[in-house]
């Protein structure tokens, strides 16, 4: 190889992953959150999700995203959810939001879930981080678990299981949501209600 083209090889690599959303840039970009404890549970929650094979055109074509390591949900009669996420943007972190969702009706109690958000373009991004997003009533995502084929959506639910290897981008708003039950018996993350109030980052 030429001296010319190794050049153009190193800067068509450096190029390459500019901007990127993948799952090894936003690792590296964990280390920018100001905890380190925090920084350490989205790189697991990363693991976690690039084990599913179809989110990663997800990641490669995602304008931005909201890693949620644990959520807690539970309760009979009226309950909640609350967790902690950290946004990227093209592959660099840009901050911490919190999330707060209250529910009426039976659920199953002690359930906890990481849940990741891919915001498709800047319009979806400067939506969710808005300083307070909310999703509608209608929204919901279904938990999957690591190998699965699944499709995502804001408005519809979403599906898992075994089978197809077909990737497909399924977008609603946006925004595409999966979820990673951690234990015990988890029927469905309903999203309806999720509130969400974002912090940049400093």
């Amino acid at each position: 190889m030429t001296l010319l083209a190794a050049t153009a090889f190193i800067v068509f690599s450096a190029t390459a992953f500019a901007g990127s959303n993948s799952t090894a840039t936003l690792k590296e970009a964990a280390a920018d959150i100001p905890k380190e404890q925090d920084g350490l549970s989205v790189q697991s929650a990363l693991v976690e999700f690039e084990k599913v094979e179809q989110m990663t055109a997800y990641f490669e074509n995602c304008y931005g995203v909201a890693v949620f390591p644990t959520i807690a949900k539970g309760g009979l009669g009226i309950g909640g959810s609350h967790g902690a996420g950290w946004v990227f943007r093209k592959g660099d972190y840009t901050g911490m939001v919190k999330m707060t969702q209250v529910t009426v009706g039976w659920q199953a109690g002690g359930q906890a879930y990481s849940q990741i958000i891919f915001l498709e373009n800047e319009h979806a991004y400067l939506n969710f981080t808005s300083g307070n997003f909310e999703f509608g009533a209608q929204a919901s995502a279904v938990a999957i678990t690591a190998g699965a084929t699944a499709s995502a959506s804001t408005g519809g639910g979403a599906s898992a299981g075994a089978g197809s290897n077909q990737a497909k981008l399924d977008y609603t708003g946006g925004m595409a949501v999966f979820t990673v039950a951690k234990g015990g018996l988890m029927y469905e993350a309903a999203l309806g209600g999720q509130k969400f109030k974002f912090y940049p980052a400093k």
